[in-house]
């Protein structure tokens, strides 16, 4: 026995739907009619509620029925408790982006706002003036923080995820090298030798040395001279823009800002083996069948289209 809760019927919110019908329509007839029940189901009803409020709730005067003061009394929030139910268990209700006024948070790196920040943005704006994006730094703790519900959505690359998380493939994406145009010693060609005595810049977002450049460079007993480490990609462009420094970088990015930099874009060393890699956006299963949320990665996907990297007629870099 929990406060005074002894039988399963007192949970039977049929008889809350049952009471609202009859305390609006003041009429067992028409209350059934309501509801879609018989005539008797809804006297039945009555009288179940009769004995659980022990009150009439309804009596009759002439030719009709009046309600009590306890019905008079309930019918207002009874009718709202109901409304509220049918609310709750109904259908999700629809997502209309022109009106929509919420925030939405996403945990990706400065490589994919440089990338697809600016193709998103316009998508969104034109269409959802009211829903703001909150960015904030990528990191390899981004699963937890979709799985915590902290972020709607992570951008990047994941090598271990939650079993239970929604991936999608974005791109696939490369690594190239840049330099300054006018590098006095590199030209259009990087030998593996002279990668390894090259200057680097290194984009070390966790501030780590070391990464699958290393590796690669490990592999032929060489090793590189990483001069400047920045967590940025756009820090690292602008330094070599300016340097005789080298930086290996996607090769979106390095695409996007040569021209702007004055930069070569050119192929790493095939001896590295830096194979391609998927750019993925990852979110919980809470979100799967969220309007809002279906909505903000399809656009997120479809910018990814809008930023595939094109080279100019003869311009792609030669190993």
């Amino acid at each position: 026995m929990m406060g005074g809760v002894t039988a399963p019927e007192q949970l039977d919110l049929n008889l809350l739907t049952a009471l609202d019908a009859l305390l609006q329509e003041g009429s067992v007839t028409r209350a059934a009619s309501r509801v879609g029940r018989s005539t008797p189901a809804m006297s039945h009803a009555l009288a179940r509620l009769r004995t659980r409020l022990d009150d009439p709730l309804l009596v009759r005067s002439g030719q009709g029925m009046v309600p009590t003061p306890r019905a008079d009394a309930l019918r207002d929030a009874v009718h709202e408790l109901v409304r509220s139910a049918h609310e709750m268990l109904g259908p999700a209700p629809g997502f209309d982006p022109a009106t929509a006024e919420l925030e939405l948070r996403i945990r990706a790196s400065d490589y994919v706002l440089c990338t697809l920040g600016s193709a998103l943005d316009q998508r969104i704006a034109a269409q959802a003036p009211g829903i703001v994006l909150r960015f904030s730094p990528h990191s390899t703790e981004d699963p937890a923080h979709v799985r915590a519900g902290e972020v709607e959505l992570a951008i990047g690359v994941y090598a271990d995820l939650p079993p239970e998380c929604r991936v999608q493939t974005l791109f696939e994406e490369r690594l190239v090298c840049v330099v300054r145009r006018d590098h006095p010693r590199i030209r259009s060609r990087l030998g593996l030798a002279q990668y390894a005595d090259a200057r680097h810049v290194q984009i070390a977002p966790r501030g780590r040395p070391g990464g699958i450049v290393d590796q690669g460079l490990e592999r032929e007993g060489l090793s590189r001279r990483v001069t400047r480490a920045v967590p940025y990609f756009l820090a690292g462009l602008e330094l070599v823009s300016r340097t005789d420094y080298l930086l290996t970088l996607p090769e979106r990015l390095a695409l996007a800002w040569a021209d702007r930099l004055d930069l070569r874009v050119l192929e790493p060393p095939s001896a590295l083996g830096l194979e391609p890699y998927a750019i993925v956006q990852v979110w919980h299963p809470r979100h799967e069948a969220d309007p809002a949320h279906r909505w903000l990665r399809r656009h997120v996907f479809e910018a990814t289209r809008a930023t595939r990297p094109r080279r100019k007629r003869g311009a792609r870099p030669r190993a």
